[in-house]
Formats: C-alpha cells, structure tokens, sequence
C-alpha cells in the first residue's frame, strides 16, 4: 500500500505540472473542474521560479507565503480564480503596504513601500488571481531593456545572453519561461510590446482611458502610458482586459465600452479588412529578421483572404514628433523625481540614479510650463494626422514591433563614458511603437517569427482608437496559424 500511496501522489504532481504549463485561461477551467486546487496552482508557480528565477532574474520580491494563504482560503469568484501572477514593479502595480522600487537604488535602500492598492490591481485580485511576486524593471521604467543597478539584470529565456526587453522585462522572461501563464505588464513607449517582441509572447497595448491608472494617478506622461500585461494566447489577453477594463470614478480620459466581452472576439468572424504592411521605416534602420517577420505575416494575413497592401500613415515619416515627445517624457521624469524626493524628505542627486536618467531629469527640470503644453498640443496635432489612416478606410496596420532581434545584454545601458546613449538607443527601439502610445491607439505585438539563431521577432498590429475588438480577432487568426503556444525556450 505504500508504494501505491506513493504512485498517487507522483501522479497528482505531474498532473499539476501540466496544468502549470497551460495559459492562464486554460489553469483556471482546471480550477473550475477540480482537477487541481489554487493552492496546488501556487505552489507549482512558486516551485517553478525557485528553480529558474536564479538564471533568470525575473522575480524580485516573492510573496510566496502570502499566495499560499490566500490560495487556501476564499478566493473571489472571478474568471482566473486560483490562477497565480506577478505584478511589475512600476506605476500601476501598487498593492498596499508591498514593496514597489521602480528599478530604483533609492526607493530600495529607503524600504519604500506602496502606499495604496491601485484599481488595476485590486480588479486583478477580484478576477480571482493569487500574486505570488514583483517582477524586474529598468531604472524608472526608462529603458529598453531591463538592466537596472539596483537589481541586476534580467536573461532571456530564450538565449541567456541577450535582453527580455523593457520596461517589463521581468514580467516577459517570467512568462516566457512558464513561472506564471501572465504577468502585469505596463506600455509608456512600447513597454508591454518591446518585451513581448523579445520573448515570443503576445503583448497588447489598449486604447488610452481603456484601464484605469487611479487612484493616485490619472495619467502618465501626459496619456503616453498604458496598463494590462503580457500573456502566451490571445485568450488570456483578452480575459485580463475584460478583467480590468472599465472607467474608475475621476478617470480624465474614458474608452467607449466594447459592444461585447473581448474573450468573444475570440475565434469571431473578422470579415474582409484593409490591411496596411509597413515593413521598413523612413526614419529607422531595421534588421532582415524583422522585415521578414513583417513580410511573412503580410502574407498569411493575405492568404486568410485579407486585402494586405504596402501603406502606412505618412505622419509616420516625421520625425519632428519625437522633440515633442522627448520634452513631454523628460518632463514627466523630473516631476516623478520631485514626488519621490517629497516621498522621502531629500532631495536626489547623480548618485542616486544612472547618468542618463540623471540627464532626462535635469532636461526635464529646464523645461517651462508654457513649452510643455507646446510639446503636448504638438503631439496632439500630430495625432489628428495619423487617425486619417484610419479615417481613410484601414481596418489595421502591421509593422514591426522593434526594428532588432533581441540585443545582447549591456548593449543598452548607460554609459557614464557616453551619456545620453542609452536614450538614444531606446529612442531606436520605439521607432515602431511610441507613435501608438501618442495616438492612444491600441497594438497588440504577435509572436510571429523566430529567427536563425532561435530568437523571437514580434510583429506589431495597430487598430483604430477603441478597436481591441479587431486585434484579438485577428490575433486569433493568426494564433490558430502561427502555433506560437506550442513553442517554449530551451531554459
């Protein structure tokens, strides 16, 4: 008899671990079955990041023992019931009385921790997930890659020595390599993409006023900044916003509702669109990996009978747009750094923070209040210009989502010998996404193409404001085709 005892429990523990390598969608119709519990959820989670997370360094506080008792008791009824997840270290992510440092030194050494649980967060804990940790970001969330001082960097699963992308790195190598199904995931230049693109997973960005930022925030980086996360299928995507969509009470911008819950955009009819490829930039060098990836989607797309065209806005081409952008960002940036000195009763010098975000916050501070509301009316002008793509008759526009496969770790971090590099490094990398995070516009990027040396390229798609309703129907054509779920890194 106790052998047999024993054939059971190995055989209970290998079902979890395959319920653990399902999407999230998928781990929480097992839960809603009883073929595994939440508390048996949570503990593969937490089994599975004890065992990567020191190649990885995707998790930077663990709240394991937390999980495992909220996992045991009454969980909300909600559609991921059980299903364990991570929050990012940024904005938005805030849980109160947990640590949240923004890939800061100072934040850290202070012990600072979340004065307020956001309304992002607290519909994530309602639809029912259990938050088993935080994961890595970059220094202020300011750069494409997640690197920060304060935590080291963060590996690609997919090949150790190169980037997961930023600012949520730590969330997309977490996902990438099965620790959690989806992770909290954050978008002020192309943070919830960039990262996707780089670890094979799918990344949507939604419409501004789509989720709220409240209730300590109302925007960031006057509307340039988004909220939801990074996931392996369309479905679960689509679940998370359904979960946390919705205008909170104060909210300065609203999306208008969607007609219907997105998980039934899911597998629905997308009918004939106009689809628009634009596969190299006027303004951007871009990799033959990643103009193949484009090209090759243009074709599926093309073949699932589709009308695909070569075609973009011609907004796109100035470049003028990035001045605006830059004074908006660098602005934002110094007033963050005078709530935080505020936050800890001192003020924050070169030491306490890398040299280009030193130079963003000194740039920011030059900056007058009458040329700040010029950089934002100049953004908004330029925005009209790119919404007649749309007006025009283009149901999508498909783009690369980076214009590089993913970099090797230390290729963008600042360097005190080269100040200001780092910025223009990820000035490079948001070519193809920080347009979307002016518009307001929703982009989702797919995992559509590995490269030779077995690395993923994402391509992105971008709808008209509103239409996340188009993306996950068209991100399910392309899911069904593409096969990306059924990939993993060699970690």
């Amino acid at each position: 008899m106790p052998n047999a005892g024993g054939l059971c429990h190995v055989t209970r523990m290998d079902r979890t671990t395959e319920i653990g390598d399902r999407d999230a969608t998928g781990q929480a119709e097992a839960v809603r079955r009883r073929e595994v519990s939440p508390r048996e959820l949570v503990d593969e989670a937490i089994r599975r990041i004890e065992r990567l997370n020191p190649r990885l360094n995707a998790v930077i506080h663990e709240h394991f023992e937390r999980a495992r008792r909220e996992a045991d008791g009454p969980l909300p009824d909600g559609p991921f019931r059980g299903v364990p997840f991570l929050l990012k270290d940024l904005a938005s992510g805030t849980r109160a009385g947990d640590p949240i440092h923004w890939g800061t030194r100072f934040l850290k050494d202070a012990g600072y921790r979340a004065p307020v649980t956001s309304y992002l967060v607290d519909k994530f804990l309602r639809a029912g997930l259990v938050i088993v940790g935080r994961t890595n970001v970059p220094e202020l969330g300011a750069w494409t890659t997640t690197e920060p001082e304060a935590y080291g960097p963060t590996r690609n699963p997919w090949h150790l020595e190169h980037s997961s992308g930023g600012s949520s790195g730590g969330a997309a190598a977490a996902v990438a390599a099965r620790m959690v199904a989806a992770a909290h995931a954050s978008d002020g230049g192309g943070s919830i993409r960039i990262p996707a693109s780089e670890c094979g997973l799918v990344g949507l960005k939604p419409s501004r006023g789509r989720v709220s930022m409240g209730p300590t925030i109302g925007e960031m980086w006057a509307g340039l900044a988004f909220e939801l996360a990074v996931t392996r299928s369309i479905r679960d995507t689509a679940g998370l916003l359904d979960a946390v969509a919705g205008p909170m009470p104060g909210d300065p911008y609203v999306a208008e509702r969607p007609l219907r819950p997105y998980v039934e955009e899911v597998g629905a009819p997308t009918g004939v669109l106009r689809i628009g490829l634009m596969a190299t930039s006027a303004t951007a060098p871009v990799h033959a990996d990643c103009t193949a990836a484009v090209e090759r989607t243009g074709r599926l797309l093309a073949d699932l009978g589709h009308h695909v065209e070569i075609a973009h806005p011609q907004a796109l081409e100035d470049p003028t747009v990035s001045d605006a952008a830059i004074r908006v960002i660098a602005t934002s940036q110094a007033q963050e750094i005078d709530h935080f000195e505020s936050v800890l009763g001192r003020s924050l010098g070169p030491e306490d923070m890398d040299c280009d975000n030193w130079a963003i916050t000194q740039m920011g501070r030059q900056v007058t209040g009458s040329q700040y509301l010029a950089a934002v009316a100049a953004l908004h002008e330029w925005n009209r210009r790119m919404a007649a793509f749309w007006a025009d008759g283009f149901d999508l526009l498909v783009t690369p989502t980076i214009p590089t496969p993913p970099p090797l770790l230390g290729e963008q971090t600042p360097d005190p010998a080269a100040p200001l590099s780092a910025w223009a490094k990820a000035g490079a990398m948001v070519a193809f996404t920080v347009p979307f995070n002016v518009t307001g516009q929703p982009a989702m990027s797919l995992p559509m193409h590995w490269n030779a040396a077995g690395l993923p390229i994402g391509v992105q798609l971008v709808a008209a404001f509103g239409r996340e309703d188009v993306l996950i129907r068209v991100g399910a054509q392309l899911e069904s085709e593409a096969r990306w779920t059924e990939r993993r890194p060699p970690l």
